[in-house]
């Protein structure tokens, strides 16, 4: 066989090779917009051209083909700092260093495939590329069903700007919920990108790698000045019920705590090795004591005459220290942490503890005066490959086969303490599944430990996680983080004060007052879920309203 035919073979030809790099390129470009960057005008360019794409091509093998390797370049690119959990341990996981990110990348670009593949049912223009937003925000939402659930990086949080900007963004969260903002926003960059970007050269280049054979359908310009003042005026009224909200919607009933959030700023590779755990356990005694003594001046001086001194809490974080079973089986370890932490209502200490089933749960521990143990509350949302390991998957890879899970969202009623929903680390990027739904609490104590992702995304994506769950339900929430980022938020999602990466310290914090119920968070996942039906059907008439397009099926696949 001739040398140029053996390598025509085996190697795929220049425009598969433009395909491919091309949709990666455009998935891995879209995560900019995500914390901690929010780029917000790629989603513009990287949307847009995903959108012409779409409205070029009639096969739907070619679209399937387009949207898994954007969902792969997008979650391969948002999802980086995973592997900094397995370098902590390179020496035994060195050869799972590629996984993490890549492995997940791979399970969750089928999500973006099938939403790429069904809109091609569509005739092409504005109801496919509506079609494609809703399908893109059903398949996002499903996420919470895969494995354990895992819906990291819904790009509803790219709007969780830092400061002033994100909190008026966000204020829609509280009807529509973090899905409905990642639906708008897709719609948005689909619609307005395609139009933009319609008779640029990039786009005609990017028709000719999707589709060289078919013939793009254009926008017809009334059309497009109607997307584009329809897109407009849609971030007017955003931008308007947002302000509404801010000015509008107060706290009430009973303030919250005075919360005395602990960070440690242990590294991960210490704890795991238990190099110094009596060492870990002193710093955050010193550290407790050092914020008691700030919460009881805050106490005094914010007491009005005739009321009663607020109470005060103090968080430390999940798996605060390598005492594993110590706060299970040492009622005199409790003792001892209650002793230094004089004034305290309450103690709120993240730990592993074994059931008796002999499985360890990642659990969280209410501590009263004296140290006994108030409740109990054991994580029910475990990490995919980090607390549970799918019983599909060969390899040991989690220790012994991961963790025991706990019921669900639940609410503490601790002596003298307003009612408050414990949660750990990753349960609170979940939306609508933090609090008990028969039993609203009045402020939400988040602890997790960051430490295992490094000084990269992961954190500050967690964050803007807390801050959504705040504005969607309407509560305060303090979090305390092990390496950072230790903050509370009001229940409007701004933040009342924070503790920054690699520190260690201490915040206090009088919680304010929560909000009247939401609407989101007294209907839930029915709302975002309704908005993309009803986008939906309106796709399905713009079909039974055009006749299918008619230009030439493009084959290549």
């Amino acid at each position: 066989m001739p040398p140029r035919t053996v390598f025509s073979r085996f190697c795929p030809k220049r425009e598969t090779l433009c395909f491919v790099a091309l949709m990666l390129g455009l998935g891995g470009l879209a995560t900019l917009a995500l914390p901690p960057l929010h780029c917000l005008p790629v989603l513009l360019l990287s949307f847009g051209l995903l959108g012409q794409m779409l409205n070029t091509t009639q096969s739907w093998k070619r679209a399937a083909w387009a949207g898994a390797l954007f969902g792969f370049g997008f979650y391969a690119a948002g999802l980086y700092w995973l592997v900094y959990a397995v370098l902590i341990r390179a020496d035994e996981f060195w050869w799972f260093v590629p996984f993490p990110s890549l492995g997940c990348a791979l399970i969750l670009a089928p999500t973006v495939a099938a939403p790429a593949a069904l809109c091609t049912l569509l005739p092409a223009g504005i109801g496919r590329l509506s079609a494609f937003a809703a399908l893109w925000t059903l398949f996002d939402m499903g996420r919470t069903f895969i494995f354990s659930g895992f819906t990291w990086n819904a790009l509803g949080s790219c709007l969780a700007i830092p400061g002033p900007m994100g909190s008026l963004l966000i204020q829609p969260a509280a009807w529509v919920g973090e899905d409905g903002l990642t639906l708008a926003l897709v719609a948005l960059s689909l619609l307005c990108g395609a139009t933009l970007l319609e008779h640029t050269a990039l786009a005609r280049r990017v028709n000719s790698i999707m589709a060289p054979k078919a013939t793009p359908i254009p926008f017809l310009p009334p059309l497009r000045r109607r997307v584009l003042a329809c897109s407009a005026a849609g971030l007017l009224v955003w931008c308007a019920a947002g302000a509404l909200r801010l000015y509008t919607v107060h706290p009430t009933g009973e303030p919250g705590p005075i919360a005395v959030i602990v960070q440690g700023n242990v590294p991960e590779a210490e704890k795991i090795g238990r190099q110094t755990p009596h060492d870990i356990f002193m710093r955050y005694l010193h550290l407790t004591a050092q914020g008691m003594q700030a919460a009881q001046e805050l106490q005094t001086t914010q007491r009005r005459p005739g009321e009663r001194f607020r109470p005060i809490v103090f968080l430390w974080p999940e798996t605060a220290f390598p005492g594993y079973d110590l706060l299970q089986n040492s009622p005199r370890a409790r003792q001892a942490i209650m002793e230094w932490a004089i004034g305290a209502d309450a103690g709120i200490v993240g730990a592993l503890r074994m059931d008796d089933a002999g499985h360890y749960r990642n659990s969280v521990v209410a501590l009263a005066p004296d140290g006994a143990m108030q409740a109990v509350y054991d994580k029910a949302r475990l990490v995919p490959f980090g607390e549970y390991q799918p019983p599909f998957i060969p390899l040991q890879i989690v220790p012994q086969g991961g963790m025991a899970a706990g019921p669900g969202p639940q609410t503490w009623h601790l002596a003298d303490i307003p009612a408050v929903g414990p949660l750990v680390c990753y349960e609170v990027i979940f939306s609508g599944d933090v609090v008990d739904p028969h039993d609203r609490p009045r402020w939400l104590a988040n602890v997790t430990n960051d430490a295992w992702f490094g000084n990269s995304a992961g954190p500050r994506q967690h964050l803007s996680s807390v801050r959504l769950r705040a504005v969607e339900e309407g509560l305060p929430v303090a979090r305390a983080a092990n390496t950072g980022i230790s903050t509370a938020y009001d229940g409007m999602g701004h933040m009342l004060d924070h503790l920054g990466w690699g520190k260690a310290g201490v915040l206090t914090v009088a919680l304010p007052a929560s909000l009247p119920p939401t609407l989101f968070g007294r209907l839930g996942q029915s709302i975002p879920l309704t908005l993309c039906l009803v986008l939906l059907g309106f796709a399905c008439m713009q079909r039974l309203n055009r006749p299918r397009s008619t230009c030439p099926p493009d084959t290549t696949a």
